[in-house]
């Protein structure tokens, strides 16, 4: 018999740890929502924008380590109007502006970057961050410029991982 009280509680308490990562998911928030109830729901963004009009950004990233980005944006009144998860290839060629974005347009789509870096071929620093494209690890890679002005961008596989998923430092 206590072995089967056990087994009962132990169910609860799974069942509660899964209700509340459902509950904290930010995609899950409705449009229509207010600041207030988003906030108890999710707790505090990882950063904040202002948006046009007198909108504002709540960012949720799951960075470094995480591959989402999730960006919930807010009208002048406080209400939800989107709810966008930002970390998916098939938005990124309609989503960057390259020649056109600057820092702080990369920033306030995807966070802070992973890492910041720099290579040879490029007069400049790359940032990149994590995500996952069905299930495979990736990363999107942003060129920066001298004066901070996006000039291109490309995805790439993450090496670290090799065909049975194992970590490789």
């Amino acid at each position: 018999m206590r072995a089967g009280r056990a087994v009962c509680r132990a169910a609860a308490a799974i069942a509660l740890v899964a209700l509340a990562a459902c509950a904290s998911e930010p995609t899950r928030v409705q449009p229509g929502a207010t600041r207030a109830d988003t906030l108890q729901r999710l707790g505090p963004p990882t950063a904040t924008y202002p948006l046009a009009q007198g909108g504002e950004r709540l960012q949720y990233s799951r960075a470094p380590m995480g591959f989402e980005v999730t960006n919930i944006d807010l009208d002048a009144s406080g209400r939800v109007t989107s709810v966008i998860q930002e970390m998916d290839e098939f938005y990124f060629g309609d989503t960057i502006q390259v020649d056109k974005w600057r820092e702080v347009d990369v920033l306030r789509t995807y966070g802070r970057p992973y890492e910041i870096t720099r290579v040879s071929s490029f007069n400049g620093n790359v940032w990149s961050w994590r995500y996952l494209q069905i299930n495979n690890p990736r990363f999107l890679y942003i060129y920066l410029d001298p004066q901070g002005v996006v000039r291109r961008y490309h995805t790439g596989d993450d090496l670290r991982y090799d065909e049975g998923r194992r970590f490789r430092p």
